[in-house]
Order: structure tokens, then C-alpha cells, then sequence
């Protein structure tokens, strides 16, 4: 009673506040201040570079053509170390020193988690967490200020270990998973598979966030004699556990990651260790030199404007970014996060790297898509045409 309770207040609120014109926090004559929290000290640190430069890409974009609607954009940026402690002193600062209109992009599925309810009780907008969407929605209680965009992984990894199962006739299947929300949700999918194909883990193993160690994880898998590991991975670890593997000469077995360890980041850092990583994807893997004319155009101009190589994590950054930017212009003047969720809920969104137009259903992005892909010659190659 009290969750419904609270909802009503804050929907009741924000219409009265756009009946009476009052200022929506972070929102000023000149300014629109937005936050975030990312992962600038922890083990996923060498990727923030890309959601936080491509995201300021598209904020600069909007500013330098004298900002929307008579504001210009403003971001903060908060360390959460991929840390559930430290995003929730990431989201007290932004809430309350701040007053941020609202949370783009932030990072971490257990940091989103954490924090996700606070942000959205005071009437904060909480666009395109980059985490497990399905634990985010449930923890916020599906709140009408939430928009997911990351695929639901439960759902994808299903795909991804079933096409595995069956490409490669997979008969022993080992889990190593990170602890809290990712491994849990990757972990319904790759369960779905097995019990679809009337098996069950041969071995299975967790790590904490920030662990550096997989030796006794992957030796899990080898004393089982897995043919197949499937890995709820982010960077450091996904090139960790594929380091492991290539140590021991192992060569009969093949490992499958999720999408948040299928990047051009792994690639970049892992060079030879990853060689043959399979990857389930959900977007397209654009670089600098493989795509549309548009998209190399928008990654030279990147690459004049920072000094880290971009990749499709930078360029995903920007895509989520400018949804929300057209979502603010077309709120219009008297700006409130009813306003920018009406227009999200009520507008398609076209990209490159989307697979096709996208829309929010019940709040989520979609329509979701699933490509299986493996690291060979140093790229990442398509092994599948994307699945709805």
C-alpha cells in the first residue's frame, strides 16, 4: 500500500508541477544538469572512457547548437567502483548536492540495482542503465521514471547456449558467473537452455566484482571435463578466464560470453588470449573502419575529440544519449520528467547500431535481437544473422 501509495504522489506531483509551471529539479533558465555513475576505479574502469566520452559527444553536440529549447547541458560524473556501497554515495551526492533532472547511463547492473529506487522515489528520470534491465525494473518496482535499453539477459543467453548446444553439440556445460544481479539473470537463461535439452551444469563456479584470479574457476571446468563454459563476464574478467584457458593449452573446449563481454574493449585488451571467444550480441560491432559512411564519419570525428580509441561501447553511449536529448526537445519548454516519458513512451528512436527502429514497451527498449559471434584474426566475425 505504501509503494502505490508513493506512486500516486509522485504521478499526482509531477502533473501539478506541469499545471503550475513549477522548475523541475536540475532544470534552470540556461541549464539542464544531468549525472551519472560509472566505473572509473573498478575492474570495468578501462571501458568507462567510451560511455562517458560518447555520451559528452552528443551533449557537446547539443550545446554547441545552443542547447535545447534554451538550455544547455551540464554532466556529472560519479565513481562506483562497480561497488553497490559506492554507488549509493554516487547517487546521494547527485541527488542531493547536484539535484540532477537525471541519471543517463549509468553502469553496473549491481551499482544500477542498488540505487535505481532511491533515484526514481524523488521524482529523478533513470534512462538506459547499462546492467541486467529485468533486476533493475523488478528493484524499482517498475516505476514509470525507469527506461531500460539493455537486453534482457536472461532471454538472450537462452538463445546464445542453445545455438551453441546445437552448432557444436555441446554435451558438458560449465557456468562461471560474477555474484549479484549479472550472474543471476545470465544464469536463468543458460538454466532455460540446459533444462530444454534435459541437462543440467557439469560445473559451475562464481567470482566477486573486482576478482583478478580465475585460476580455480576455470580449474572447476577442466576437472569436469566441460566441452562448453559459458561466462557472465564483463572486461577484465572475460579476458582473465580466456587467459586461463589458453594456459592450460586447453583446446577442446569453447567458451561463450554475454554481450556486456562481447566488445571491441575485450578485443582491444586481450589481443591474442581472446582468440576464438564466442560472444552473444545484441547491437551492431562497428569500428572505425567497418560500417556505414555516417558511422566512420562519427568515429573519426570521435578521435579528434578524445584521446582513447573508440569503439562500439562510445558509439552505443552516443545512441542512447541522443534519444534522451530528442526526448528533452520534444517535452518542450516547460520541461518535466512526465513530459520527457511521454515522448520516450510515445516515439521510435532510429540508429546504426540498432538492428531496426526502436521503440519503449512497458518502459523497455526494443525489439531485442540476439547474434552469435566469435573472435577470429583478431575480429570479431559474425556467425549467425541477428535473431529476433
Amino acid at each position: 500500500m505504501l509503494k502505490r501509495l508513493k506512486h500516486r504522489l509522485l504521478a499526482a506531483a509531477l502533473v501539478i508541477g506541469a499545471a503550475t509551471g513549477a522548475q523541475a529539479a536540475g532544470v534552470s533558465a540556461t541549464e539542464i544538469v544531468l549525472g551519472t555513475h560509472l566505473d572509473l576505479s573498478g575492474p570495468v574502469a578501462a571501458g568507462m572512457p567510451s560511455i562517458r566520452n560518447g555520451m559528452q559527444m552528443r551533449l557537446d553536440e547539443a550545446n554547441d547548437a545552443g542547447g535545447v529549447n534554451g538550455r544547455k547541458f551540464r554532466l556529472v560524473v560519479e565513481d562506483n567502483g562497480s561497488q553497490p556501497q559506492m554507488a549509493v554515495r554516487a547517487i546521494d551526492k547527485l541527488l542531493r548536492k547536484d539535484e540532477v533532472f537525471a541519471i543517463v547511463n549509468a553502469f553496473g547492473s549491481g551499482a544500477n540495482a542498488a540505487v535505481v529506487k532511491r533515484a526514481v522515489d524523488e521524482g529523478v528520470l533513470y534512462f538506459a542503465p547499462w546492467g541486467a534491465s529485468s533486476i533493475i525494473r523488478r528493484t524499482a518496482a517498475d516505476s514509470p521514471l525507469l527506461f531500460t535499453t539493455t537486453p534482457n539477459y536472461d532471454g538472450i543467453m537462452n538463445i546464445g547456449v542453445t545455438w551453441m548446444i546445437d552448432q557444436f553439440k555441446s554435451k558438458k556445460v560449465g557456468y562461471i558467473y560474477q555474484e549479484g544481479p549479472l550472474g543471476t539473470l545470465m544464469g536463468e537463461g543458460v538454466k532455460k537452455a540446459l533444462t530444454a535439452k534435459g541437462m543440467t551444469y557439469a560445473a559451475e563456479a562464481g567470482y566477486k566484482a573486482g576478482d583478478i584470479d580465475f585460476s580455480s574457476q576455470v580449474a572447476r571446468m577442466k576437472a569436469a571435463d566441460v566441452d562448453l563454459i559459458v561466462i557472465a563476464t564483463i572486461t577484465r574478467e572475460t579476458i582473465g578466464i580466456m587467459t586461463e584457458v589458453k594456459k592450460l593449452g586447453w583446446t577442446n573446449v569453447r567458451v561463450l560470453t554475454g554481450n556486456p563481454g562481447r566488445t571491441g574493449i575485450v578485443l582491444q585488451l586481450g589481443k591474442d588470449n581472446v582468440e576464438g571467444l564466442y560472444g552473444v550480441g545484441t547491437w551492431k560491432l562497428y569500428t572505425a573502419t567497418n560500417g556505414p559512411e555516417p558511422v566512420k564519419a562519427w568515429f573519426a570525428n570521435y578521435k579528434k575529440k578524445f584521446t582513447n580509441e573508440p569503439d562500439e561501447n562510445a558509439l552505443l553511449a552516443y545512441a542512447y544519449t541522443d534519444m534522451f536529448v530528442k526526448a528533452v526537445q520534444g517535452a518542450g519548454k516547460d520541461l518535466t520528467a512526465e513530459k520527457v516519458a511521454k515522448f520516450l513512451q510515445t516515439n521510435s528512436f532510429d540508429h546504426p547500431i540498432f538492428y531496426e527502429k526502436q521503440t519503449f514497451v512497458g518502459n523497455h527498449q526494443g525489439p531485442e535481437f540476439v547474434e552469435i559471434d566469435t573472435i577470429k584474426g583478431g575480429a570479431w566475425t559474425s556467425l549467425t544473422k541477428p535473431m529476433k
